[in-house]
């Protein structure tokens, strides 16, 4: 016979010999552990625990003569036979637990990942400048009591026009100024609003006096884009209505708020102007923040001392009967200010088409 490892089984054992059956079982347990230890894979370790322990090993065969041997010889090799049968599979199982260490450390050494390299990192985003001097804008005049008012972006041109005291001869209703909409009936003249002051006439028609309020957004001109002009742009319009609200009310408040937002020094000047929906009428100055006008070198207000930064005035009466105000009863003042413009003038931008061109050289300038 010959086993599946080629080789010869063990001569013929006299089990009824315990010399020769301890020879023979002590003969298998070193092959066991000679073979145990050469086999390198858990293939070759199953074929080494098959030849010596398997259906067709000298094991078995031991085990199949033990039925010719006297009842009183049996028990005595049945144990020998057993307990050789044990210590070759305890040293196979030995080293099947070595191998699967080495497999496993093996793995690990291959998908192990050296944490102390560098990694990439996508970067964090930040809020863009405009939104980020929207935002202290509006936080300003929250501080002061005033409530921030949204409107639509398509708008119709009462509230743009109309309600804001602006005649039907105006040339800012021209559409070489403003974006009209191929939308609804003619009569509607929807349009991109030019401004955001229609949010100030929506809020007075569903909201009785007094009122505080700024708007923010976007406004739309039909502009070229240079270094001082872009067709989409940003407002922010303030709007006070109250019993007994004068001119030096409006030029305190906008005091303060150059103040907080220019820094303490700021000292402002008014300079008489002209806007249909307000009367009187006025162009707000900040007095520069970079030389406070001593220096005819400087590169924020080019030596003149002052920046021209914002237009206001007293709420014009037909403004209030348009809404439904009663003019009698209630006064009021009103502003707007370019978003852009403030950014430009406090960081000292000089074009306006760096806000657009989302150049990350400019952009993370200010993060924000």
């Amino acid at each position: 016979m010959t086993d599946t490892r080629g080789e010869p089984p063990p001569a013929t054992t006299n089990l009824g010999d315990p010399m020769d059956l301890a020879a023979t079982l002590s003969e298998l347990r070193a092959r066991a552990t000679t073979e145990a230890a050469a086999a390198s894979s858990p293939e070759a370790l199953g074929a080494v625990e098959a030849d010596l322990v398997g259906p067709r090993s000298p094991i078995a065969e031991l085990r199949r003569g033990l039925g010719s041997l006297d009842p009183s010889e049996r028990a005595a090799a049945g144990r020998a036979i057993q307990e050789a049968a044990a210590a070759i599979q305890e040293t196979i199982a030995g080293r099947r637990d070595e191998l699967e260490a080495a497999a496993r450390a093996a793995r690990i050494a291959a998908e192990a990942i050296d944490v102390t390299l560098d990694y990439r990192t996508l970067r964090v985003g930040g809020l863009h400048l405009i939104q980020q001097v929207i935002d202290e804008v509006s936080e300003i005049f929250v501080g002061l009591g005033y409530k921030v008012a949204e409107g639509p972006e398509a708008e119709l041109s009462w509230y743009n026009f109309d309600a804001l005291n602006t005649p039907p001869d105006h040339p800012g209703r021209l559409e070489s100024d403003t974006m009209y909409l191929d939308y609804g009936s003619a009569e509607d003249e929807m349009l991109l609003r030019a401004h955001t002051s229609p949010i100030q006439a929506r809020y007075m028609e569903q909201h009785p006096p007094p009122v505080y309020i700024v708007a923010p957004g976007k406004a739309y001109r039909n502009d070229t884009i240079d270094a001082t002009h872009l067709p989409v742009f940003h407002q922010i319009e303030g709007l006070a209505v109250d019993e007994a609200i004068t001119f030096s009310d409006l030029k305190g408040t906008l005091a303060e708020f150059a103040r907080q937002y220019f820094g303490p020094k700021t000292k402002v000047r008014m300079r008489p102007h002209y806007f249909p929906f307000t009367e009187p009428s006025a162009e707000l100055d900040v007095s520069c923040f970079n030389c406070d006008g001593g220096s005819s070198a400087c590169r924020v207000c080019k030596g003149k001392g002052w920046l021209e930064m914002l237009g206001c005035g007293m709420v014009d009466p037909n403004v209030f009967v348009a809404v439904g105000y009663d003019p009698d009863q209630v006064s009021g003042f009103a502003f707007g200010v370019g978003v852009e413009r403030l950014a430009m003038a406090r960081h000292g931008i000089e074009n306006m088409r760096m806000f657009i061109e989302n150049d990350l050289r400019f952009l993370t300038q200010f993060p924000g």
